[in-house]
């Protein structure tokens, strides 16, 4: 039985049951790459995974079109019209997988790889050509030609590509984690995204991630639009990457998707040189690099962005800020992934930056994150919400209540569980993610939130002349407090009593020891 017939039947059972077809696929995939580097693995796999997508995707319609009397299964246009990729012939899947014993097959991958950029000129310079090296083993490219042939059973239904997007986007995930900290420069925990998606609801307009990566969270954005019974159409997509290997990853990841939108790639970056500098967005997502201080902040002291502070020349992350709040419509949300340390460092001007955001109402709300939720860095992370104007504002066709003179803190260090079989990555359950999501709805004044309330130790919504008191840091813990004390029906005076008399036996012990440890010195002087 195909991994494909085993996981189809999931959604009747509890999840955990049944192995998922992205674990199973990606761990046997990865069997294959022996000593390769996950980095260069990385883009052999996911090449090759992307073919196997267009190809289903083109011969789906050419069966349609060639069941038709008056329609032609090789007539270009037909495609186009279908917002499908056109496959030349020896670019189709059949074709690669008739050959995969050829000893030529990593030639005629990349030369399939180049016949698909020439006939579609959206996908232009994103997809790998590095199966013809001679580094590259034959055997393990055959391997994974008849693995994605024999263990990818499609149906030709819309699940399919739902199938083939959910495993590009777990190996994408889990080949972060197999690189370690530089895989997750360029790859933010599904957790993660989750939240700020929740939080920020992009259901319609303008959708921005200056340094998107491998465009996870635009893949996210058209998943919350999903749920929640939106149009894919009420939105468009715009990005930029400096990494242009990553830039060919978020590319193909939109692909699979079908989402399309305008990504755009520079060598210089974002901050030095903006692809869009006249441009609003209604929604702004972005993981930053953090604390990156070789961002040619000498040279951008004057930018027109820098409306709260040029931030200092030795760090980069309130550029990041600053350019996504300039980046913002008059009535925009932004999400924004930090490093901790800018909640409340004050070196470089950074607390009077930080000042200025507060005082100009430009934080909507700030979240501090459990640990060890990014791939191969235990740098704790916080999210920064932005927003252009807190007077009002609209969510899901909603109308928001004034909330300028206050900032919503909520404290989410003590969330998040070790993930299955990891002893140090974490990740958020989606009842935290919602937890934290319903907190903030409520405190904007969403209707169908419910009334916000002040939770101790969770949350807290605070005036500005608090904030002022904590010199404008912004650490959550400093304003949510403790949380309640659980009652273990234990009554206070024999809880006391019983404490007590452990704590004696302890120091009773220690006694002991300290005085068998002197007599075993003592016979040895």
């Amino acid at each position: 039985m195909s991994i494909y017939r085993v996981c189809s039947t999931r959604k009747n059972k509890k999840q955990g049951n049944v192995v998922s077809i992205e674990k199973t696929l990606f761990a046997a995939a990865d069997k294959m790459r022996g000593s390769m580097d996950a980095g260069e693995y990385k883009h052999i796999a996911l090449g090759l995974l992307f073919l196997r997508y267009v190809s289903v995707s083109f011969n789906r319609l050419h069966d349609k079109l060639s069941a038709e009397d008056y329609s032609h299964p090789e007539d270009r246009d037909e495609y186009l019209a279908e917002n499908i990729f056109w496959v030349p012939e020896e670019a189709r899947w059949q074709t690669i997988a008739r050959q995969s014993k050829d000893p030529r097959i990593g030639i005629l991958i990349d030369d399939a790889m180049r016949a698909i950029e020439k006939e579609n000129e959206s996908l232009k310079g994103a997809l790998p050509k590095v199966y013809g090296k001679e580094s590259i083993d034959r055997a393990m490219l055959s391997g994974l030609i008849d693995l994605f042939t024999n263990d990818i059973k499609l149906e030709g239904s819309r699940a399919d590509f739902d199938l083939i997007g959910r495993i590009y986007e777990y190996c994408i995930g889990e080949f972060a984690s197999s690189e370690g900290k530089r895989g997750g420069e360029f790859y933010t925990p599904k957790s993660v995204v989750d939240t700020l998606i929740e939080m920020i609801e992009p259901t319609k307009g303008r959708v921005y991630d200056p340094c998107c990566g491998t465009g996870g969270f635009f893949v996210q954005s058209e998943k919350f639009i999903d749920a929640h019974s939106g149009k894919s159409d009420d939105i468009a997509i715009y990005g930029q990457e400096r990494n242009h290997t990553t830039f060919g990853l978020a590319r193909m990841n939109l692909a699979i998707r079908g989402i399309f939108g305008d990504i755009r790639w520079n060598s210089e970056g974002t901050l030095v040189k903006d692809a869009f500098p006249d441009e609003r967005f209604d929604y702004i997502l972005a993981n930053p690099p953090f604390n990156i201080s070789d961002w040619s902040g000498e040279l951008l002291r004057e930018d027109r962005r820098w409306r709260y502070g040029a931030p200092p020349v030795g760090n980069a992350n309130f550029a990041w800020i600053q350019h996504i709040n300039a980046h913002l419509s008059a009535s925009g949300i932004g999400g924004v992934v930090m490093a901790n340390g800018s909640m409340s460092s004050m070196s470089g001007g950074e607390g009077e930056i930080r000042r200025a955001l507060v005082e100009g109402d430009a934080i909507d709300s700030m979240v501090a994150l459990p640990g060890q939720l990014f791939y191969g860095t235990q740098i704790p992370a916080c999210l920064w919400i932005l927003a252009k104007d807190k007077s009002n504002g609209i969510a899901r066709d909603a109308k928001l209540r004034d909330r300028r003179g206050e900032v919503l803190f909520i404290d989410a260090r003590k969330m998040g569980a070790l993930v299955p079989g990891s002893r140090k990555q974490k990740e958020l359950s989606d009842a935290e993610v919602q937890k934290i999501a319903t907190a903030y709805h409520a405190w904007r004044g969403e209707p169908d939130a419910g009334a916000y309330e002040d939770e101790a130790g969770f949350c807290k919504a605070a005036k500005l002349d608090e904030i002022a008191k904590h010199n404008f840091v912004l650490t959550p813990g400093r304003y949510v407090g403790a949380g309640a004390v659980e009652d273990d029906g234990e009554p206070f005076e024999e809880k006391f009593n019983r404490l007590m008399g452990t704590l004696r036996e302890q120091f009773a012990e220690g006694q002991r020891l300290e005085l068998d440890i002197e007599a075993r010195l003592g016979a040895l002087g």
